[in-house]
């Protein structure tokens, strides 16, 4: 079965690796990117600026890479994308983790408006704590 248009469009934001071209052209103004509690940098976060600089920006310096490796999508005929799949973390002291997630995308008029996001936080804590 082919992609739908919410999961092409989502499909697209992870394989850009944030290319800000692609982020202009995905994710909406007023995008709400919820991550777990008990995750580094956990919160609600309103807008990609505010995402970019107040979740990334505290997250970059623990980490010699993490990103992300989507397995599974699926949609709904509600404007939702669910990935699951996991992170690939390298933290700078060497350890490396791969942690699951489920990451829960609101699609609305073509573009991202919404993620909610929930992870095993305790293996990255791990990971950062070794």
């Amino acid at each position: 079965m082919p992609d739908s248009a919410n999961t092409a469009l989502v499909r697209r934001f992870y394989e850009s690796r944030m290319a800000p071209e692609v982020i202009a052209e995905t994710v909406a103004p007023d995008l709400v990117w919820d991550i777990t509690p008990g995750f580094p940098g956990g919160g609600v976060y309103l807008g990609w600026d505010s995402v970019t600089r107040d979740f990334f920006g505290p997250l970059r310096p623990d980490f010699e890479s993490l990103g992300t490796v989507p397995e599974h999508y699926y949609a709904d005929a509600d404007g939702h994308v669910f990935v699951l799949g996991h992170y690939h973390a390298e933290t700078k002291s060497g350890h490396e983790a791969d942690v699951r997630f489920i990451h829960l995308w609101t699609v609305r008029d073509g573009r991202i408006a919404g993620l909610v996001q929930a992870a095993d936080s305790h293996v990255l804590q791990q990971a950062l704590n070794d």
